[in-house]
C-alpha cells in the first residue's frame, strides 16, 4: 500500500509545480533541489524558509542585476572523488576554483545580520578556501589545462616540445619543396600522430622512410621521412613525460582538495540552499505571490482571499492559456468541515487542489498568490481523495477506489492523534464526490458519517458533494458551512466564483432543457420531484439567490446614487466660487477707480501748494490762508482714502448682523437697498436695489451708519476633482474608500495592497506612498507600468499629496 501523503502529492500535481520552481533556478544542483522540493517537518522550519525567501526576494531587488550564481557548479562528485584519494581532471578543478569565487561574492552580498539575520546565519559558517582557489587558479588555465607556470620542470618540457616541433616543421617544409615533383599533394598529414607526405606510389623507395598507410585507389600512400623520424621519436618521449608532470600535477591538486573535502561539501549545500530560496523568491515574484502567515495554533483560521490556482497561472502566462479566476477562502477557528455543492465544471475541484497546494507551498517556504496578507494554520498532514481510482487489474470500482485512499486518510489521521500533545500537526482533508459512486441514500449517509467523523480528527475538511442532505449538515452543527460554485443556467457556462454561506441548487432539469430535452420527459421528471424534497430545497436555494443578485443591485445603485450626488455638490460649490469671485472682481475695479481719483487729487494739491509758495511777499497773509486750504484738502483726501480701502483689509466685523426688512448699503454699488431673505447659512442675502433684485455675499454690505457684519464660519472643504479620465467608471472622488496607504511597506508588500485595492476599483485609486528615497515610488511605477488594465499613472494635485501620492487610472 502506498503512502497516501504522497499520493496527495500526485493528486494534487506538487511535482509538477516543484518542476516549474526548478526553472527559477540558476545551478544544476539547484534545479535537482527544486524539482524534489521537500516539505519541512517542524512549523519552525517552514517559517526560517519563508523568512529566507523574504530576505532573498528584498536584497535580489537591491542588486543591479540580481543576486548572481554565475560561477557555481556542482561540486559535490569531485569532492568525494578527491577525498578518497583519486585525481579529477583540469576542468573539474577549476569548477571547484570558480564555485569558491562565486561563494566568497555572495557572502559579502548577504552578510548583515541586521538586515538579513536568517540567511546571514547561513553564510556565517561558510569557509571560501582562498589559498585553495588562487593555488588552482594558479595551476589550471581557462578549459582545465596544466599552464606552464605550475612547475618549473613541465615549463622545461613544453619549451623542449616547442623547439622539437619547430625543427621537424622545418625539415619536412624543406622535403616538399625537395620531393615536390613526386608528390600527390604538398600537405602535410598526420597518420597515428605522424607527420606523412602523401608521395606517388612508384616514387616511395625515392623518397625513403616509413610508410603508415595508402589511398584507397593504391596511387598514393603516406610516407614519413627517415629524416624526420627521429625527431619524432625525440618529440614522444618527451610529450609522455609532459603528461606525467601533468598528471603529477592534477594529483597534488586533487589532494589539496580532498583535504578540504568537509568544508567544501559544506559550501556546496549552502550554495544549494542560496539557489532554491533565490527560485522560491522570483518564482513568488513571477506569480505575483505574497509572503503567507502561519500561525502557532493548530485551530488557527484560514484567510485566502483571491486565490489563484498557481499552476493554472502558469498555463495562462506560459502557454496563453484562460484567464484564473480567484476564490476567497474565509474558515474560521470554530469550523472544521465545509461542504461545496453546484453544478459539474464549475470549479468545485479546482478550489480543493488551490486550498491544498496553498497549504504545501506555504510549508515549503513559497508565497501564494492571494492578496493582501494570506493567514493558515502549519499543515503537517495534507490527505487528498481527488479523482477516480477505478482499476480493472485490481478488480475495483469507483467506489471501492475512494473508500480504499479514505481507509488510509483515517490511518493516517489516526497516527496523528497518536503523538504526544501538542506535537500532532494540523491536517488538511480534501475529498472530492464524497460518498459518490454508489447508491445515493447510502452514499449520502456513509458521506454525513464520514464528515461528522473528521470534524473530530481535522483541522479542515473540504468536501465537494452531489448530495443535498449534506447541505442540511450545517444547521444541526456549528462546525459545518455550506459554499458553492455559480452557474449560469442562461449561458449554460460556469462563472468559477465561490460563494460562501448558500449550498448549491441543481441545475440538471434547467440545463437540459436547454439542450434540447424532450419537454415530456422534462416535465415528468419535475413531476417525480418530492413535495418538500429536493424540489423545495431548490426552490429556497434559488431565492436566496435571487435575494442575494437585488441586494447587489441594490448596493450599486445606491453607489451610483452617491456618485451622481457627489458630481452635483461639485456643481453647487464651482457656482459658488464663481460668484465669490466675480463679486470681489467688482470691489476690487471700483477700489483701483477711486484709488486712481485720489492720487489724481493729491497730484492736484500738491500742484496747489507749490503755486502758493511762489506768491511773493506782498501776498504773504494770503498765500498762508490758502496753504491752510490746501493742507486740510490733502486730509480730506487721505480720510477718504481710509476710508475706501478693500474689505479684506477692514478687521472689525462689529457682530452685526442684518435682518429681513433692513436697510443696508451696497458696497459696490454705493446705494441703499433692502434686505429680502437670507441664506439659510447666513453667508448670501437676496436685497432690493431699486428695480433690481440681487443676491449678494454679507461681505459685500454695510449698515447704513456703517456698521461691519459679522461673517460666517467657511464652508467644509470637499476634495473633489472636476476632470474625469476617458473611460472611468466612478467619479473622480478620493474618498477613504480609494485611497490606500503603502508608507513604510517594501515594494512587493505595497504593490500586494494595490493590486487588492485596484481589483475592487470602480475608477481612481491614490496611493499615498510618501517622498524618501524614491524606491517605493520607483518600484510601484515600474510594477504598474507591466499591467496590461492600468492606463496611466500620475502624481497627485498639491493639496493631495503631490509627488508623495499616486493616482492611477484603470481602463
Amino acid at each position: 500500500m502506498s503512502d497516501i501523503r504522497q499520493d496527495t502529492l500526485e493528486l494534487l500535481e506538487w511535482p509538477r509545480l516543484a518542476e516549474h520552481l526548478a526553472g527559477f533556478a540558476a545551478t544544476a544542483a539547484g534545479r535537482r533541489h527544486c524539482a524534489a522540493l521537500a516539505l519541512p517537518d517542524l512549523p519552525a522550519e517552514s517559517r526560517r524558509l519563508l523568512q529566507e525567501t523574504t530576505e532573498l526576494l528584498a536584497l535580489d531587488g537591491l542588486s543591479d542585476g540580481g543576486l548572481s550564481l554565475q560561477g557555481a557548479e556542482d561540486i559535490a562528485a569531485t569532492v568525494v572523488l578527491c577525498a578518497k584519494g583519486g585525481w579529477s581532471g583540469g576542468e573539474e578543478l577549476l569548477a571547484v576554483a570558480s564555485t569558491l569565487g562565486a561563494a566568497r561574492r555572495l557572502r559579502r552580498q548577504i552578510e548583515d545580520p541586521e538586515l538579513r539575520p536568517v540567511t546571514s546565519a547561513l553564510v556565517a559558517e561558510l569557509r571560501t578556501l582562498p589559498e585553495l582557489e588562487q593555488r588552482l587558479l594558479f595551476c589550471l588555465e581557462e578549459g582545465g589545462r596544466v599552464a606552464d607556470r605550475a612547475s618549473p620542470p613541465l615549463e622545461g618540457v613544453r619549451r623542449q616540445l616547442q623547439g622539437l616541433r619547430a625543427e621537424r616543421r622545418e625539415r619536412l617544409q624543406e622535403l616538399v619543396r625537395r620531393f615536390a615533383p613526386l608528390l600527390q599533394d604538398t600537405v602535410i598529414s598526420d597518420r597515428a600522430g605522424r607527420p606523412v607526405l602523401a608521395v606517388k606510389a612508384g616514387a616511395a623507395g625515392q623518397v625513403g622512410g616509413l610508410v603508415h598507410d595508402s589511398s584507397a585507389s593504391g596511387s598514393t600512400v603516406f610516407v614519413e621521412p627517415q629524416a624526420v623520424i627521429p625527431l619524432g621519436n625525440r618529440i614522444r618521449a618527451a610529450e609522455g613525460e609532459e603528461r606525467e608532470l601533468e598528471r603529477r600535477l592534477l594529483g597534488e591538486l586533487s589532494g589539496l582538495v580532498g583535504q578540504e573535502a568537509e568544508a567544501l561539501a559544506h559550501l556546496q549545500q549552502v550554495l544549494v540552499q542560496l539557489d532554491a530560496g533565490l527560485a522560491r523568491a522570483r518564482y513568488g515574484q513571477w506569480l505575483g505571490a505574497v509572503r503567507p502567515e502561519l500561525a502557532e495554533a493548530a485551530d488557527a483560521p484560514f484567510e485566502l482571499r483571491d486565490l489563484r490556482h498557481p499552476l493554472l497561472l502558469w498555463q495562462e502566462r506560459r502557454e496563453e492559456g484562460h484567464p484564473v479566476v480567484p476564490v476567497t477562502i474565509t474558515v474560521g477557528p470554530q469550523l472544521r468541515v465545509v461542504a461545496i455543492t453546484g453544478p459539474n465544471t464549475g470549479g468545485k475541484t479546482v478550489t480543493l487542489k488551490s486550498l491544498g497546494l496553498a497549504a504545501l507551498m506555504a510549508r515549503a517556504g513559497l508565497f501564494l498568490p492571494c492578496s493582501g496578507t494570506p493567514r493558515l494554520p502549519w499543515c503537517g498532514q495534507v490527505l487528498a481523495d481527488i479523482g477516480d481510482e477505478q482499476s480493472l487489474q485490481q478488480n475495483l470500482s469507483t467506489f471501492s477506489g475512494h473508500i480504499r485512499r479514505i481507509a488510509r486518510i483515517l490511518e493516517a489521521l489516526a497516527k496523528g492523534e497518536a503523538l504526544p500533545e501538542g506535537a500532532a500537526p494540523a491536517a488538511l482533508v480534501l475529498l472530492d464526490e464524497v460518498g459518490a459512486g454508489t447508491d445515493p441514500t447510502e452514499g449520502s449517509a456513509l458521506a454525513a458519517a464520514l464528515l461528522r467523523h473528521l470534524a473530530d480528527r481535522a483541522r479542515l475538511t473540504v468536501a465537494t458533494t452531489h448530495f443535498g442532505e449534506l447541505k442540511a449538515l450545517k444547521y444541526a452543527d456549528a462546525r459545518f458551512e455550506n459554499a458553492s460554485v455559480a452557474f449560469d443556467v442562461e449561458t449554460l457556462s460556469p462563472t468559477y466564483r465561490l460563494q460562501w454561506g448558500i449550498p448549491g441548487r441543481s441545475s440538471a432539469l434547467a440545463i437540459a432543457s436547454r439542450l434540447g430535452l424532450d419537454p415530456g420527459v422534462l416535465k415528468a421528471a419535475a413531476d417525480q420531484l418530492e413535495p418538500g424534497g429536493a424540489g423545495d430545497v431548490n426552490r429556497v436555494i434559488e431565492g436566496l439567490e435571487q435575494e442575494r443578485q437585488r441586494q447587489q443591485e441594490a448596493a450599486e445603485a445606491a453607489a451610483a446614487l452617491l456618485a451622481r450626488t457627489e458630481l452635483l455638490h461639485e456643481e453647487l460649490l464651482q457656482r459658488w466660487s464663481q460668484q465669490k469671485e466675480q463679486s470681489a472682481e467688482l470691489q476690487e475695479q471700483r477700489r483701483q477707480r477711486l484709488e486712481v481719483s485720489i492720487r489724481e487729487g493729491q497730484g492736484e494739491v500738491r500742484r496747489l501748494i507749490r503755486r502758493l509758495r511762489a506768491v511773493g511777499r506782498e501776498a504773504h497773509a494770503g498765500g498762508r490762508n490758502a496753504g491752510e486750504t490746501a493742507r486740510q484738502a490733502g486730509q480730506r483726501l487721505r480720510r477718504l482714502e481710509r476710508q475706501h480701502r478693500p474689505v479684506a483689509e477692514r478687521r472689525d466685523h462689529g457682530g452685526w448682523r442684518p435682518a429681513v426688512g433692513d436697510r443696508i448699503r451696497l458696497l459696490a454699488l454705493g446705494k441703499a437697498a433692502e434686505v429680502l431673505a437670507i441664506a439659510d447659512d447666513g453667508s448670501e442675502l437676496t436685497v432690493r436695489c431699486g428695480v433690481l433684485r440681487l443676491t449678494v455675499e454679507l461681505a459685500a454690505i454695510e449698515g447704513l451708519h456703517g456698521e461691519k457684519p459679522a461673517l460666517p464660519e467657511p464652508p467644509p472643504q470637499v476634495r473633489i476633482r472636476s476632470r474625469r479620465s476617458p473611460g472611468s467608471r466612478g467619479p473622480e472622488v478620493r474618498t477613504e474608500g480609494n485611497t490606500v496607504d503603502v508608507r513604510g511597506l517594501r515594494v512587493h508588500e505595497a504593490e500586494a495592497a494595490v493590486e487588492e485595492r485596484l481589483r475592487g476599483a470602480n475608477g481612481p485609486v491614490w496611493v499615498i506612498h510618501g517622498i524618501g528615497t524614491g524606491k517605493l515610488k520607483r518600484g510601484l511605477r515600474e510594477w504598474l507600468s507591466g499591467l496590461a488594465w492600468v492606463e496611466r499613472v500620475s502624481d497627485a494635485e498639491q493639496g493631495d499629496g503631490g509627488p508623495g501620492c499616486s493616482v492611477i487610472w484603470v481602463k
